[in-house]
């Protein structure tokens, strides 16, 4: 009786998840649709009044103010805002679901070099969590793996895809190596007063990571022997496959540039980059843009200024360097909804708002190298987009009426919007 009392409990556990999946992807663009009278928020620094915003196929054909170009269907859009999909690079959205569910984490795999691991195949299209995105217009992310001293390989999705082959902007787009750190943290890891020790191990580490590389850079394929993770890296010395390279400390990233001279890679990234401000200059002669760490983070070091992290976008895009936000960490995962309040943030200790709006949109498409399908309102890029009552940077103005993704309309409710007008509705009729 206990044996099939606990199968019924398992059944309907399984039908009450099926009950609240994710939505439907939408149906492909089918008729022209036009946009009418908002505020177009272009994304490259520029915004239109009373703007017109055709888009066809999937496509935008049109972005301008002539009246003449409407047709279609007619989306009125007065008072309100359109902004290009917002962008979560550095994320593992759709690789975990339940934290505390370890069949339900595919974040990382065993191992130290790892550069074969492809974490697209692990994207979850069906995860709740990633269609709770949608409602602040992040409509778009890099999938990235974690874990080891080379993590793997990330791939750029959207976010209305029956299955990761269907969510693809760009497969295996970049490698994701964990440099090592000078220092090192005792104690446990919620007490903030844990000190710092010196990593003696630090320049072996490097000098291990930097035979590697070398070994790969050599590495030649014969029907006798053939070693997939050097294979998988052969993308990043030929320009293929972009570089994102984990580091924050300021000795750390002044080796990752003396790294990226000695390879010459093409395209490489600082993820993290809390120091990064100390190297600024060197970072922008070396063409090194920067994925500066979750905004809505405190200090590291009890000697920095409390508003370190607020202001670090506005240090390094005052510098010159190519610059994007991302939100990993604690709760990366529930929080990577919060990435345009990390721009707002920025915006409010002195980043320019059009500037700031680049790093959640054209900077992030720039970097992760799909800047010529999204990340602005131009012709020919996706219509990959959304019209929001106020200033979606801002917490009371990001409210969505609608959004698009590759000209699909897709639905914004999730089960927390759901949960909302639920208990909206109980206390009304009370």
């Amino acid at each position: 009786m206990k044996i099939i009392t606990q199968f019924i409990l398992m059944v309907f556990a399984v039908l009450s998840v099926n009950l609240h999946a994710q939505q439907t992807p939408a149906d492909p663009q089918r008729k022209t649709i036009s946009i009418q009278g908002a505020t177009a928020h272009i994304g490259n620094g520029q915004q239109i009044e009373n703007a017109v915003i055709v888009f066809e196929n999937g496509k935008i054909t049109y972005v301008g103010t002539d009246q003449s170009e409407v047709k279609g269907e007619i989306i009125k859009a007065e008072r309100k805002h359109v902004y290009p999909g917002f962008i979560a690079p550095n994320s593992t959205l759709g690789l975990v679901e339940v934290d505390a569910v370890r069949a339900s984490d595919d974040k990382s795999e065993l191992g130290k070099m790892l550069p074969h691991v492809r974490s697209i195949i692990a994207y979850n299209t069906e995860s709740k969590i990633v269609e709770s995105m949608r409602p602040n217009g992040v409509l778009m992310g890099q999938i990235t793996p974690r874990g080891g001293r080379i993590s793997g390989t990330s791939s750029i999705v959207q976010f209305d895809a029956w299955n990761w082959e269907d969510a693809i902007l760009k497969e295996n787009d970049g490698l994701h190596v964990n440099w090592p750190s000078g220092f090192t943290r005792s104690g446990n890891w919620y007490d903030p007063d844990r000190p710092y020790k010196q990593n003696k191990e630090y320049q072996k580490e490097v000098n291990d990571l930097v035979t590697y590389f070398k070994n790969a850079k050599v590495y030649k394929e014969t029907s006798q022997e053939i070693d997939i993770a050097k294979r998988a890296m052969q993308g990043v010395f030929n320009g293929e496959k972009n570089i994102f390279i984990h580091a924050n400390g300021e000795k750390e990233i002044r080796d990752v540039i003396s790294f990226k001279k000695e390879f010459g890679f093409e395209n490489l990234t600082i993820v993290g980059g809390y120091q990064a401000h100390y190297l600024a200059e060197e970072l922008k002669d070396a063409a090194i843009s920067v994925l500066i760490q979750r905004v809505h983070s405190v200090p590291n070091f009890e000697d920095d200024a409390y508003d370190l992290p607020y202001k670090l976008p506005k240090l390094l895009n005052e510098a010159g360097v190519l610059v994007a936000l991302e939100g990993s960490g604690d709760m990366e995962r529930q929080n990577s909804r919060n990435l345009p309040f990390y721009a707002g943030t920025a915006v409010a200790y002195g980043l320019d708002k059009d500037e700031a709006l680049k790093m959640v949109t054209l900077n992030t498409a720039k970097i992760l190298g799909i800047a010529d399908q999204v990340g602005s309102l131009e012709v020919g890029k996706d219509a990959t987009l959304f019209i929001s009552e106020g200033d979606a940077l801002e917490m009371r103005g990001n409210r969505l009426t609608k959004a698009f993704i590759q000209g699909r309309d897709i639905s914004l409710e999730t089960h927390q919007t759901e949960l909302y007008h639920r208990y909206s509705e109980k206390y009304e009729k009370e």
